[in-house]
């Protein structure tokens, strides 16, 4: 048995209730990233959400350190950099679809917390906060520090961590339990694209607007358009057919305007097939009324030409590419808004790294360019790697199997993590081979006896990396 695990394993056990309570209060407060006001950078939530986890930290005796509430650190020591835990605080709207509990209002159910952050990253963060006191205060001796550092900001471009690291230098080796087991050394690349254009037309029967989407990220679940000049039984005839194709579901509202709205089903944007697109459901039915000629109509039809219901790897659009180390690309068709005769919209693409980042760059410019359409990107972000052999990622590995009697053996994600940027940045946990958390959905959820594993392997991790 590996040194300490025992006593590592009675710890964590004996302060699950503890944990659990822990989770349920931070993730009671709706972290979503908000407008700026003064010592809140990203909105009010985040601070909340920070000031509560470090409060958390100092009662249970560690150092805290708060980066002007774009990010905190928790330091199990005060010796040399050893090992950075990055974990986040923030979260990703509620969505539609709750059935368990409200989103913010999370509870026990079964052996599993249900509420946003349980899993992305709440959970995973408070898990590697009490995997900090396990080593603290069971006076395990270790020779370099651990911090654990919680940002802010990362649903929404990881501008928490890059402030952090303008006041800190990366430790010799960083994990994120913002990922899954075993571990993640492959981060896709990715490509949030974003577009604009100005459109004409009008005529007796119209769109006059859209509304759709609530992140780059996220599988919209919910899209609405308001048009005029149709009557209810032409709109629902077309709208039938589209629910027998692609399972949106459409409502409709007739005053004080001709409202109609597509729901779908949300997801993470790097696991698209686990939702159901309501932008591209809404476009579907959309594009199969009979409108008045326009140019706005027209265009409408090119664009959803483009990123069809149910193409989720970018086939249509000529930049599918696949390999067997990171699986395929894939693309959601994410926001979308048309008001005054001006549409803008957004879709995220996550590129395996086989994929040529540049060229998949010209060949959507170049597409939005033969529909008119503006599109607003010069860069792609690249594919992340570190090495599977090294003796960090293989220390990592050999805890993992031991805890678990699983395999251990790099994966790759199409999600990015706080570590994509840093040279020796793997992801580790706290999601377990099998387990669908249902991150960025609805009832989103964590199994307690996996973060309670999780916590453990952190533990250990934390001992045998920094001895």
């Amino acid at each position: 048995m590996r040194k300490y695990r025992q006593e590592i394993e009675k710890f964590i056990d004996e302060h699950r209730d503890e944990m659990v309570a822990d989770i349920i209060r931070l993730c009671s407060i709706n972290s979503q990233k908000s407008e700026y006001v003064e010592g809140a950078p990203f909105g009010d939530g985040p601070r909340k959400a920070l000031a509560l986890a470090l409060s958390m930290a100092e009662k249970y005796g560690f150092d805290i350190t708060n980066y002007d509430n774009y990010a905190g650190a928790i330091d199990l020591n005060d010796k040399e950099k050893g090992l950075d835990i990055l974990a986040h605080l923030d979260v990703v709207p509620e969505g539609e679809g709750w059935s368990v509990t409200a989103p913010f209002d999370p509870k026990e159910v079964d052996g599993k917390i249900y509420g946003r952050g349980t899993s992305d990253d709440k959970g995973p963060a408070v898990a590697a906060l009490f995997a900090l006191r396990a080593v603290k205060e069971l006076s395990i001796p270790v020779k370099k520090n651990t911090r654990l550092v919680l940002g802010t900001d990362e649903e929404c471009g990881s501008s928490c961590i890059k402030y952090y690291y303008t006041k800190e230098k990366e430790a010799p080796m960083t994990f994120s339990p913002d990922g899954e087991f075993p571990v993640v050394n492959i981060e896709k690349g990715q490509l949030q694209g974003e577009f604009s254009a100005a459109l004409e037309g009008d005529g007796e029967k119209r769109l006059v607007s859209i509304s759709a989407g609530t992140k780059v990220n996220v599988v919209p679940p919910k899209a609405k358009a308001v048009i005029e000049g149709f009557s209810i039984d032409e709109v629902e005839e077309k709208a039938k057919e589209v629910t027998e194709k692609t399972g949106i579901k459409f409502t409709y509202d007739l005053v004080p305007v001709f409202e109609i709205t597509a729901l779908g089903a949300n997801a993470h944007a790097s696991t698209p097939d686990n939702g159901n697109n309501a932008i591209t459901g809404l476009l579907e039915l959309l594009c199969r009324l009979d409108f008045s000629p326009s140019k706005k109509i027209d265009t409408i039809k090119r664009l959803y030409a483009l990123m069809p219901h149910g193409d989720t790897k970018g086939k249509t659009m000529g930049i599918d590419v696949e390999d067997d180390r990171s699986g395929a690309l894939t693309l959601v068709f994410s926001m979308l808004s048309l008001k005054n005769n001006i549409l803008h919209g957004f879709f995220d693409s996550r590129i395996p790294v086989s994929g040529d980042g540049d060229k998949i760059l010209k060949t959507v410019s170049q597409k939005f360019k033969d529909i008119d359409i503006e599109f607003l990107n010069n860069s792609v972000v690249k594919p992340h790697e570190v090495d599977g052999n090294s003796p960090f990622v293989k220390t990592l590995l050999s805890i993992y199997e031991d805890y678990t009697g699983l395999k251990g053996e790099c994966i790759a994600m199409g999600g990015g993590t706080y570590v994509h940027n840093i040279e020796n940045g793997v992801a580790f946990g706290a999601v377990f081979p099998g387990t669908d958390t249902k991150m960025h959905g609805a009832d989103e959820f964590v199994v307690i006896d996996e973060l309670l594993a999780a916590a453990k392997i952190f533990a250990q991790s934390i001992v045998e990396l920094c001895s």
